[in-house]
């Protein structure tokens, strides 16, 4: 069986944990594990790592390599499809499954990779029920509530078949009093997951929402995405083919839709608090409950209940924990502001590493560059600004003007503005340098890239 992996998602009500260039199912929430990671993990419960695929944004492609040699899973480079641009699950999903239909795959199990889910026996044995139907029934999986809840949409199960049930509705997320029904009356959560038979689902794309076929026929990536429609799968097909089925899935399971869902599977201490620390980070507590604490500074909370703060180092996020869902909302006016924190955190990810803006004045700013071993920075220059590296880690092979040099830890060097340069970590370390740059213009789009191992 072949595995699809949506990692495409933005994860904009996690903000500001989340950014749309490190959105959740890359963050280190389980015990430094992304959810990205824990997915890949269930995926080789079934297929090997020539059968998963993975559809991501083609701005994550490096961080989804990287991902996957933490947990040194090594997929084909053809298997890692890159979408031009996000326009929901329906474009992704037909796209992936026309490409493992392509190359002989006949069943394919669709799991986002940004949800917290227990694989332990149940859900394995689902799987394999999933399995069994899914030539006659495109398959989705139905999380059984452990409590009403109006961040979900559910399923209504109809006929019993062999395994599972006959889908005989789909509801959209509900207000409390209609979850409280749907609770009695033993309607699922939709979690997002299909089982899918390649040729069974190709048919009802092409009956049901034609226009997806029509986008991706004979025309190159970047043309299809820009004309099929963002769609989901719900709405295109789920939602209207008589071929659906819910398999129930009796697991711990939450699509980590916000902090108060990110609370609920996380550990916490005797008065109820989650915390989560990292870098200089440290919580005090005095007479506080419930609370979701992730913080990067000294932190103290007096009195408080039921909040969410987080502290990202260029962001402070403090909400009732019961009224995360309107994180979204700030997310968005900040996002029509054009502030550049709904897109990268301080630490921002590249193909060699990351860097870490450390401190930003008139004129200056200061960074922390980690340069992974093996790896090095495209041949560039700057027409706005010098640059100032100091080596505090590692070793650092540099080249300046066509001059190569090497330094230790101690040993700087200065790149004046418009000289060619590149910074290069040889050995088998990290590279640790501090940057410190000097111009009228600061951003990153004064870079020509003239050479690049990435292709930017």
């Amino acid at each position: 069986m072949h595995t699809l992996i949506l990692a495409g998602g933005k994860g904009t009500r996690l903000w500001p944990l989340s950014r749309e260039l490190m959105p959740k199912q890359f963050i280190r929430i389980f015990n430094g594990v992304s959810p990205f990671q824990m997915t890949v993990r269930r995926a080789l419960l079934f297929s090997r790592p020539d059968e998963i695929y993975v559809v991501a944004n083609k701005e994550y492609k490096f961080r989804v390599m990287d991902e996957l040699n933490e947990v040194r899973v090594m997929l084909p480079e053809k298997n890692i499809l890159l979408e031009p641009i996000g326009k929901n699950t329906l474009p992704a999903i037909y796209w992936g499954i026309r490409t493992i239909g392509q190359e002989g795959g006949s069943k394919v199990l669709v799991l986002p990779s940004d949800h917290y889910l227990n694989p332990d026996e149940r859900y394995v044995e689902a799987i394999r029920q999933g399995e069994e139907i899914a030539d006659e029934h495109l398959i989705v999986f139905g999380i059984r509530p452990r409590k009403p809840h109006t961040g979900y949409g559910y399923i209504k199960p109809g006929r019993k078949l062999k395994f599972g049930f006959k889908v005989d509705e789909f509801k959209e997320k509900p207000d409390l009093k209609t979850a409280e029904i749907y609770l009695r009356q033993g309607y699922l959560w939709n979690s997002g997951m299909f089982l899918l038979n390649t040729d069974l689902f190709m048919e009802e794309v092409k009956k049901l929402s034609p226009f997806v076929p029509e986008a991706f026929s004979s025309r190159d990536l970047e043309e299809a995405y820009n004309i099929v429609p963002e769609i989901s799968i719900d709405v295109g097909i789920m939602e209207k083919t008589d071929k659906a089925a819910v398999i129930p899935l009796n697991v711990e399971w939450s699509d980590l839709g916000g902090f108060n869902s990110l609370y609920e599977v996380l550990e916490k201490d005797g008065m109820g608090n989650v915390v989560r620390t990292s870098g200089d980070g440290c919580y005090i507590n005095v007479n506080s409950s419930n609370n979701l604490v992730m913080t990067e500074r000294l932190t103290v909370t007096v009195g408080v209940n039921d909040l969410v703060i987080v502290d990202t180092g260029d962001a402070l996020l403090v909400a009732k924990r019961e009224e995360d869902q309107g994180i979204k909302e700030a997310y968005m006016k900040l996002k029509e502001r054009g502030d550049k924190r709904v897109l990268v955190h301080r630490t921002a990810y590249r193909p060699w590493g990351s860097y870490t803006t450390l401190e930003r004045g008139e004129r200056y700013q200061i960074k922390r560059l980690t340069i992974l071993p093996g790896r090095r920075l495209s041949l560039q220059r700057h027409y706005h600004r010098s640059e100032h590296w100091t080596v505090v880690k590692g070793t650092a092979r540099i080249l300046v003007d066509g001059e190569e040099r090497i330094l230790r830890p101690g040993e700087s060097t200065f790149i004046p503005i418009g000289a060619v340069h590149r910074l290069e970590n040889p050995g088998k370390v990290n590279l640790e340098v501090i940057e410190v740059q000097i111009g009228e213009y600061l951003e990153e789009d004064d870079i020509e890239h003239l050479q690049d191992d990435y292709g930017r």
